[in-house]
């Protein structure tokens, strides 16, 4: 369901993303090309700062995001994500937020008011916040990073992780051309 917030905004989606019919996206959301977003991600930018103002909410090209993910972000603050990410069932990323190009967020994994360097990899049930990680990590599973002194323990990424968060990536962007033609059966 494509909705307004608020303030008026409506979210801007390309004819090549794919929106499942059951996803919410409100407000300031910009979503890039061959985007996938999967049943149940909700995705909104309505909350404004003291001046009104929201930031958006963007999404790079070619990223997915998978069932049951939720997007937000807190006073008008941005989120950003960059291209060939993958954010895993029910991850929540809420802003303030910047997250490079790349990058796999796993399952229930939350990062939150964070800076994630490209091509790092956020594995299942981790919690990211109040911290600037840096390109090519690797969170493990169930990790919590509260600031940028816990970083000082995270081993940096592998090959064989990196090639599993590509893998993920290619998937999705065939889920997309697949569900698309799906959708003009209909």
């Amino acid at each position: 369901m494509i909705r307004k917030n608020p303030r008026g905004d409506l979210p801007i989606v390309p004819e090549s993303a794919f929106v499942d019919p059951t996803a919410i996206l409100c407000g300031r959301v910009v979503i890039g090309e061959n985007v996938f977003i999967g049943p149940y991600a909700v995705i909104r930018a309505d909350e404004t700062d003291a001046q009104g103002n929201i930031e958006p909410i963007v999404i790079g090209a070619n990223s997915n995001i998978q069932d049951g993910v939720v997007i937000h972000s807190r006073a008008g603050t941005a989120v950003k994500i960059g291209e060939y990410c993958s954010i895993a069932h029910r991850a929540i990323v809420h802003g303030p937020c910047e997250i490079g190009e790349r990058v796999f967020l796993g399952f229930n994994s939350v990062v939150y008011d964070c800076v994630i360097g490209a091509g790092s990899v956020v594995r299942h049930n981790a919690v990211i916040e109040n911290c600037h990680l840096p390109p090519g990590f690797h969170v493990p599973s169930t990790t919590a990073v509260h600031s940028d002194h816990d970083l000082e323990t995270i081993p940096r990424v592998n090959p064989d992780v990196t090639s599993f968060s590509e893998s993920v990536a290619v998937t999705n962007l065939a889920l997309v051309k697949g569900y698309k033609k799906l959708q003009n059966e209909f």
